[in-house]
């Protein structure tokens, strides 16, 4: 399923007029367990990550996409929905990651947990989630940086229009949590946070 995925992204974005460029820190050993956490300004930052994570993985991400056409296909099967409003579903997503991460599944969580409604977008405040689960599981986060992604494809793409192009991503090195307790939650969290907010702020 991951590799369908994979090579859908691939090639609905090209058919669209976009192409991704990765830019790494330093090479990333994809047969290890991640949580991957990108700042999200377009629809095409899933994609995107499909295109980047070349191992076995899932999304969490919100309980509408399994109304969409194609991201309907994954999150009923592969994928984590969730409903934020919900404190039964947040619990059962998170035990669902947590077992995926047990089997040796890369997530893909995008920290603010929506697309910014701000035009230029802003980063907003990380969730807390991902990093629990990361400290947890004693699982290193991979941060991402997308520097232009929403000028060429803000949110959906229908109030600005698209402009089709390269999109560039900033893969980081891995941040090792294994030594980390749950009271440095707030702390990881910061240095993922600031780690972002540094790399797109240079553009």
């Amino acid at each position: 399923m991951n590799r369908f995925r994979r090579i859908w992204a691939i090639f609905s974005s090209a058919l669209a007029g976009f192409f991704y460029r990765f830019d790494y820190e330093q090479p990333i050993d994809w047969s290890k367990t991640y949580i991957v956490c990108p700042n999200h300004t377009s629809n095409l930052d899933i994609s995107a990550m499909c295109v980047l994570v070349n191992s076995n993985c899932s999304f969490m991400g919100k309980e509408e996409l399994k109304d969409g056409l194609v991201t309907g296909l994954f999150f009923r099967s592969v994928d984590i929905p969730v409903n934020r409003d919900s404190k039964m579903s947040s619990f059962r997503a998170f035990k669902k990651a947590a077992e995926k991460l047990q089997e040796g599944i890369t997530l893909i969580i995008f920290p603010e947990g929506k697309i910014s409604d701000d035009y230029p977008p802003t980063l907003h405040e990380f969730k807390n989630g991902p990093f629990k689960l990361a400290i947890d599981h004693k699982i290193p986060i991979i941060p991402v940086s997308s520097s232009n992604t929403w000028k060429k494809f803000w949110d959906d793409g229908t109030k600005y229009g698209t402009r089709p192009g390269i999109c560039k991503f900033h893969v980081h090195k891995p941040i090792e949590t294994a030594h980390l307790t749950e009271d440095d939650v707030d702390k990881l969290k910061d240095e993922i946070y600031d780690i972002i907010y540094k790399r797109i702020s240079r553009v």
